[in-house]
C-alpha cells in the first residue's frame, strides 16, 4: 500500500485541502471547483487496489486494456502567500455494509494521506463536508466548523467575521463526523498536524436524497476563499445550485401538506427563536422513510396518502 507522487514540488508553507463524496457531495464539489479554478497541477495518487473494487474496465478494438479504479489524486498550487495542496478521492474505502468509511481501510488511507501532506512539508490538514440541519433549502447554508486546536478554530472565526454561521451548530445536541472527513483530522492531529472540517449544512429533508447540494458547497467554498485570500469565479457552482434547487423545490413539493406546513415555517421565521412549532420526531421518521421512495419513478400522490 502506497503513493506514487510524479513530482515533489517546493512549497511555500502549504495546507492540505481534502475533498470526498458524502451527503450532498459537498466536500467534494467545494474542493475539485477549488481545483478547477486555481488550475492546480497534478502531483500524484495513492495506489487504489488495496481499498477499492474496480468500476470499469477500458477496452480498445475489443481487447480489454486496463481496469478502471476510483481515483485518490493530489494537486498542487502556488499562491502569493501561502501554496495549496488538494486531495480529491473519489470514493471513501468502506468495509462490507458499511455506507461510509470505515475500519482498518479507512485508517490505512488516512495516515496514506497525512504521510504525502507531511512530505510536502502541509501545515494544516482541512476536511469538508455535510451538517444535516433543520434549515430550508432556499436558506444559505451556514458551515459548521471543528478544529484539533482553538487557535486553529480561532484564525478561522476571524476571517470568516462572522458570516455563514450556523444557527444549529451547538445547540446542546452532540453529532459525530462520519468517515474520513473526521477520521483524517484525527489521525493528523496524533501526528502533529492541526486540522478542521468544515461541513455547509445540507436540508435535513434531502439528506438522503440522490441529489448534490451545491448551495453548501459554495458556503464552504466561501470560507476557503477568505481564509486563504483568494478571489473565485464560481458561476459554474452557481449554476449548478440554482438547477439542484428547482429539483429541491419539485421533491419538497411532493411531501403531505402538513409536513410542507411545518418545513415551511423555517422559511418564515427563525422556529427556535419564535417559538413556532417545530417538526417532531414523526414527521423526521416519516421523511427518513420515504425519502427514497419520493424519487422512485411511478410513486404519486395517492401512493403518499395510502
Amino acid at each position: 500500500m502506497s503513493y506514487r507522487l510524479v513530482e515533489i514540488p517546493e512549497l511555500n508553507e502549504p495546507d492540505l485541502i481534502v475533498g470526498w463524496p458524502g451527503i450532498g457531495s459537498v466536500g467534494i464539489l467545494a474542493v475539485d471547483t477549488l481545483r478547477r479554478q486555481l488550475e492546480a497541477d497534478y502531483a500524484g495518487e495513492i495506489e487504489p487496489e488495496p481499498f477499492f473494487y474496480p468500476n470499469g474496465v477500458v477496452i480498445k478494438n475489443g481487447v480489454l486494456e486496463e481496469l478502471n479504479f476510483p481515483t485518490s489524486r493530489f494537486y498542487y498550487k502556488r499562491l502569493p502567500q501561502r501554496d495549496l495542496v488538494m486531495f480529491i478521492g473519489e470514493e471513501q474505502p468502506a468495509e462490507t455494509g458499511s455506507t461510509y468509511a470505515s475500519g482498518g481501510k479507512a485508517f490505512m488511507m488516512a495516515n496514506l494521506v497525512v504521510d504525502v501532506a507531511q512530505k510536502l512539508g502541509c501545515r494544516h490538514i482541512f476536511t469538508s463536508g455535510a451538517a444535516v440541519s433543520a434549515i430550508h433549502h432556499n436558506y444559505t447554508p451556514g458551515v459548521w466548523v471543528v478544529a484539533t486546536e482553538k487557535t486553529l478554530l480561532a484564525e478561522i472565526e476571524l476571517k470568516r467575521s462572522g458570516s455563514y454561521l450556523s444557527e444549529h451548530q451547538g445547540k446542546g445536541t452532540q453529532a459525530n463526523i462520519t468517515g474520513l472527513n473526521g477520521l483524517l483530522i484525527g489521525v493528523a492531529a496524533r501526528r502533529g498536524i492541526p486540522g478542521a472540517c468544515l461541513m455547509g449544512e445540507v436540508p435535513d429533508y434531502l439528506a438522503r436524497a440522490p441529489l448534490p447540494y451545491p448551495s453548501a458547497s459554495r458556503s464552504v467554498l466561501e470560507i476557503l476563499s477568505r481564509f486563504y485570500d483568494l478571489q473565485l469565479n464560481c458561476s459554474d457552482l452557481e449554476e449548478m445550485r440554482r438547477q439542484t434547487l428547482e429539483m429541491a423545490e419539485q421533491f419538497f413539493n411532493q411531501f403531505p401538506d402538513e409536513i410542507k406546513a411545518k418545513i415551511s415555517q423555517r422559511a418564515q421565521t427563525r422556529v427556535e427563536a419564535e417559538g413556532g412549532e417545530a417538526i417532531t420526531e414523526d414527521d423526521k421518521q416519516w421523511m427518513a422513510e420515504h425519502i427514497e421512495d419520493l424519487f422512485r419513478p411511478g410513486w404519486n400522490n395517492d401512493d403518499r396518502a395510502a
